[in-house]
């Protein structure tokens, strides 16, 4: 007797969305189970965000079951749980490049997929975006919906709650999926919350209520006014809707999002309610589905290359310690003998290095949540009371709060220190983590003083410096990874405010380094060197105050500067030649080439590579100064001729 085929994974079979309404409800459990399986094996093989879109396999399937996608535009907010997104939307052939050179972005973009109508990477931007997708298409009277998904973290950013207060505007075209996945924010989900969120969602329910709505506008002004606050207070008290019915929208749940058989029923009621905007809240697991994410601490919210069977990591041992670790053991040493330092971050301890900080002080430790703005003018308000506050963050999550810095700490020149973590390219995470422009947007505000760490053991001098610093807002940066593996000191030193150092002694040609490209230009002063070229290699360690009496003395004494940074147009090289120019000090017949980031937004790849392809390495820089050699011989011979 033959044995029968073995049935086609049901994933197999679908390729795009409009592939998965083929199937009967039924079907969905299995899919949904396949599409965790396979988003596993993926994230195993490349590293990258696995807890947050095992928390939404359920909820990826019933939308993209329920609502016609790419029609029906489907925003993420953030984006880096949208891998089970990306499966199912004609990407699966590609998944297993993700955050690799080449490969798949680790978020959503625009430029990857019709199904990504907008990009993302930071948090609390999507009902915004949403609702502009829902306006317009309200303008010009298409039917199509906009449905933002947004986990529980994002909501303690004020940007979100801004939409939500606008969002009558979009009528019946915005849906909002708050993914509540951590905080604590409803009852339990249980057979009850999940029948009164289906019954409230359905068309009789919402028919019936506008009809009350109607008949209580006819009533004296009094009984109006108790009949809306009844409506309101017995759906409150029952599901906790509230705070977002006061914003506009009607309420559903909270259901339990990894149920089908609970969340399609309600997502179709949505979808065809006559209502205004909803918001549906949905209770899921960080890491559902897979046990050693289940029971992680951080649910392997981003992981490495992991053993699918074991879920161990494939980590190896590093050489140094990770420059966060450097900055957060120092200060909290620092605090142990200065009771005015706190420590602010924004919802991240562990990247910034400040658990450390929080578990020796907590009561001086603030995670203030994604609510950068809120955290820089809440240490500005902490600097006038007389403390020193340190605000640890990321370099692309700090342009988040500018104006904050520019109006509420540097106009009133108070004390605030900006740990500035990620700072230059950041590899797998790319253009939207990238720390390229925070030299620039800061160095160009009055009464700030700007520091770049060369290695780690500088590191430890400048958060030391910062502590000591009480004349104004102080910045030191430093980048993603691990060290140089230098000896840390002992005991630190407290710089001086705009005084640079020499590392290495030359003549014709000075290399001026500002951060961690100065190992890359020792290197490119050996080749040099090799080639007959006397080379001066300078670590500035301030974009501002610059060094101006070293920079004057090695323009005076060397034929060719190169200033080299990673950071964006606008930042050490700018500073560099507006002193020349000032000062006309390049009248002589002196080379200046500054050596910076491109402008353009990199994509992501390996560190390595992104810093080759940007021209930052030993052989770009070797290759520049003697493009400037040959450029000034030349010149020298068209003057004799």
């Amino acid at each position: 007797m033959m044995s029968a085929h073995p049935a086609t994974p049901l994933l197999d079979t679908v390729d795009i969305p409009a592939d998965l309404r083929k199937l009967q409800p039924g079907q969905l459990r299995a899919l949904a189970d396949e599409l965790r399986a396979e988003m596993i094996a993926a994230v195993g093989t490349t590293g990258g965000h696995l807890g947050s879109g095992l928390g939404v396999v359920e909820l990826t399937v019933a939308i993209h079951y329920v609502f016609d996608t790419p029609a029906d535009r489907l925003i993420w907010d953030v984006g880096h749980q949208a891998y089970p997104h990306k499966i199912i939307t004609g990407r699966r052939n590609r998944i297993r490049t993700l955050r690799q050179g080449g490969g798949l972005s680790g978020f959503t973009k625009r430029n990857e997929s019709e199904y990504d109508p907008f990009g993302a990477a930071h948090s609390s931007t999507s009902i915004s975006a949403a609702l502009g997708f829902a306006v317009a298409n309200k303008i010009a009277g298409q039917q199509g919906r906009a449905i933002a998904v947004i986990g529980d973290g994002a909501m303690s950013a004020g940007m979100a709650y801004e939409a939500m207060n606008n969002a009558q505007a979009a009528g019946n075209r915005l849906v909002v999926i708050l993914n509540d996945n951590d905080m604590s924010i409803a009852p339990p989900v249980g057979g009850l919350s999940a029948y009164l969120a289906r019954l409230v969602s359905s068309r009789p329910f919402l028919e019936l209520r506008e009809l009350a709505r109607r008949l209580s506008r006819k009533l004296p002004e009094p009984l109006h006014r108790a009949a809306k606050k009844t409506d309101e207070f017995a759906r409150g008290m029952a599901m906790g809707g509230t705070l977002f019915e006061e914003l506009g929208f009607y309420y559903v749940g909270p259901i339990d999002g990894h149920n089908l058989d609970q969340l399609i029923p309600v997502l179709e009621n949505v979808r065809d309610a006559a209502e205004g905007p909803c918001l549906i809240h949905v209770v899921t697991q960080k890491g559902k589905g897979y046990a050693p994410a289940e029971n992680s601490a951080d649910k392997y919210h981003g992981v490495q290359k992991f053993d699918v069977i074991t879920g161990e990591q494939v980590k190896s041992a590093p050489a140094a310690p990770a420059y966060q670790n450097v900055f957060g053991a120092q200060l909290a040493k620092e605090a142990e003998t200065d009771p005015r330092i706190c420590a602010i971050t924004a919802a991240m301890p562990s990247g910034t290095g400040l658990d450390k900080f929080a578990a020796a002080h907590p009561d001086r430790f603030f995670d203030v949540g994604i609510a950068e703005q809120h955290g820089v003018t809440f240490a500005a308000g902490l600097a006038a009371q007389g403390m020193r506050p340190f605000c640890a963050i990321y370099s692309t999550f700090l342009q988040r709060a500018y104006d904050q810095v520019v109006h509420d700490v540097a106009i009133q020149n108070l004390p605030v220190r900006f740990a500035i973590d990620r700072a230059g390219l950041v590899g797998a995470d790319g253009a939207t983590h990238a720390g390229s422009f925070d030299v620039t947007y800061l160095a160009t505000l009055p009464n700030f003083v700007v520091m770049a760490a060369a290695d780690e053991a500088e590191l430890v001098h400048m958060t030391h410096t910062a502590v000591l610093h009480d004349d104004g807002p102080i910045a030191f940066r430093y980048p993603r990874g691990n060290g140089t593996g230098v000896a840390l000191p002992e005991v630190p030193q407290r710089l001086e405010i705009g005084k640079g150092r020499v590392v290495r002694e030359g003549s014709k040609i000075a290399l001026l380094s500002l951060g961690t490209r100065l190992a890359e230009a020792l290197k490119a002063a050996d080749q040099l060197e090799a080639r007959g070229l006397s080379t001066t290699v300078a670590d500035l360690r301030f974009a501002k105050p610059l060094d101006t009496a070293l920079i004057r003395k090695l323009m005076a004494t060397h034929e060719v500067i190169v200033t080299i940074e990673e950071g964006s147009i606008g930042g050490l090289g700018a500073h560099v030649l507006t002193l020349a120019s000032d000062e006309g000090l390049t009248d002589a017949g002196l080379k200046i080439r500054t050596m910076r980031l491109p402008d353009v937004f990199q994509d992501h790849d390996a560190p390595d590579k992104q810093y080759d392809a940007a021209g930052l390495n030993a052989p770009q820089i070797v290759d520049t100064v003697l493009k400037a050699l040959r450029h000034n011989s030349a010149g020298v011979e068209e003057a004799r001729a």
